[in-house]
């Protein structure tokens, strides 16, 4: 059976207040190593952070640093160090960073080395 939604003032903020109410699906992805990497698709409620996605997910217990690493710079409002390890479809968030569906979280591991480095390394060798 089809629902028909009616648009004015009134209807939308109905509508809005339901939908804040429905969860949303946002996708998690950590790669460990090259041969562990983790995948989550998670239902999380609209006005949840991206450490609410962290916690609920159980990536904080499942990885220790992690959860290391997110108390040192949980009050941390503009990511700006070279070691931030997590964000959003590629680009740095902090921790509070209120997500939206379909959002996609990736956690960073710290690289061994500067990949700029290996690449001329391998051309050179």
């Amino acid at each position: 059976m089809a629902e028909l939604i009616v648009k004015d003032d009134k209807t939308d903020s109905q509508s809005a207040a339901s939908v804040g109410r429905e969860p949303m699906t946002v996708y998690l992805a950590y790669a460990e190593d090259a041969q562990r990497q983790h995948y989550l698709a998670l239902q999380v409620s609209h006005g949840n952070s991206l450490y609410d996605a962290l916690v609920q997910a159980g990536w904080l217990e499942q990885f220790p640093e992690l959860d290391n690493w997110c108390q040192e710079v949980i009050d941390i409002v503009t990511p700006t160090a070279k070691r931030w390890h997590v964000g959003v479809y590629a680009k740095k968030q902090p921790l509070n960073y209120q997500l939206q569906p379909l959002d996609r979280i990736e956690v960073y591991r710290s690289l061994s080395a500067d990949p700029m480095s290996q690449r001329k390394s391998k051309t050179r060798g």
